[in-house]
């Protein structure tokens, strides 16, 4: 694997300082997904939108040559949460009795990929946080298996399944701590 170096790591708190480069790489990343409706640029929107507004808001973007190529985003999710409610079975209390991550999204344009950039983005996000776990949901299918591998290499385990739309395939629910 080579690395991106080069590439800037920039954060922000702000969803609208970072809206348009967030929905211009994902439209890229999911491209060949872009026509079921779960991964819609406007569900996407939508979602992006109200995750934005929700506590503890931080997304994490690369850029190269001043163009983004990848991101990161998620928000804080607290005992009681919808996040943890959709999640069966029900996930231990030590991860659901207080604040946690979640980590919404992460995506790298294809031409990127292989670099160490989704890593990169990753744990600048997490550098940020203060809670004790991270939580994201992969669709196990993605990349033929790759993707649920590659977050498994990255600490996480899985503790569960949810299915957080009707339009959204069932997801594999996984954890770890926040810093490892």
């Amino acid at each position: 694997m080579t690395t991106a170096p080069g590439a800037e790591i920039r954060t922000s708190a702000n969803l609208d300082e970072v809206r348009a480069d967030l929905i211009d790489v994902y439209a890229e990343v999911r491209a060949p997904l872009l026509h079921l409706p779960n991964y819609q640029v406007t569900a996407f929107g939508e979602r992006l939108d109200r995750h934005g507004g929700e506590a503890g808001f931080q997304a994490v973007l690369a850029y190269a040559d001043g163009h983004p190529i990848g991101y990161a985003y998620g928000n804080i999710i607290s005992h009681g949460d919808r996040y943890w409610q959709r999640t069966s079975p029900t996930p231990a209390e030590q991860y659901t009795s207080g604040q946690a991550f979640a980590l919404k999204e992460i995506g790298v344009r294809p031409a990127w990929r292989g670099t160490g950039t989704a890593r990169r983005i990753h744990d600048a996000l997490l550098d940020t946080r203060d809670e004790p776990y991270v939580t994201l949901m992969v669709n196990a299918a993605a990349g033929d298996g790759k993707v649920h591998d590659l977050y498994r290499a990255w600490g996480y385990e899985d503790i569960g399944h949810s299915q957080p739309s009707a339009a959204s395939p069932i997801l594999t629910v996984m954890i770890r701590a926040t810093h490892l």
